[in-house]
């Protein structure tokens, strides 16, 4: 299994997007920033470099708001750690793993992005609690979704 964190920072409505170029499972999807964990990291030291790493950016102001388990028939599990952020350091420098673009929250269901994502888009936008969902891929296709336990309906 694998431990990743995501985050996305928060200015004016908008979230900082990365638009990913990297050629794996990503490849030309809109994401947060962040990356897989290294030996001996918290979450949190994990959000806070990738962030440094991604963006140039430090974070001074950010909130764990859940965790997100990906299931796949064809990748192994990972845990997702997601954070969002609204105060940082620093200026956006450019990225070797994509396009960093702000986006207008209200926008960001029409760009290329995992179906699960509009799952945990929507919590980020309704509960300030810390959530738990699960979501199972069939190659690229959302089959299964579970929230804080309880199965959810896929449309």
């Amino acid at each position: 299994m694998i431990n990743t964190t995501l985050c996305y920072i928060e200015k004016d409505n908008k979230y900082l997007m990365l638009h990913c170029k990297k050629q794996n499972l990503n490849n030309d999807k809109w994401l947060g920033v962040g990356g897989k964990f290294e030996d001996k990291e918290s979450p949190e030291d994990c959000v806070l470099r990738e962030t440094l790493e991604e963006t140039g950016l430090t974070l001074t102001s950010y909130q764990y708001r859940g965790i997100i388990t990906f299931v796949s028939d064809k990748y192994e599990t990972e845990y997702m750690h997601l954070f969002t952020a609204d105060k940082w350091t620093g200026e956006i420098k450019e990225c070797d793993e994509g396009e960093l673009v702000w986006v207008d929250k209200s926008k960001i269901a029409s760009l290329p992005i995992w179906e699960g994502d509009k799952i945990f888009f929507k919590l980020l936008d309704e509960k300030n609690e810390f959530f738990s969902l699960k979501l199972c891929y069939e190659g690229n296709t959302l089959v299964y979704a579970v929230l804080n336990g309880k199965p959810l309906l896929l449309c």
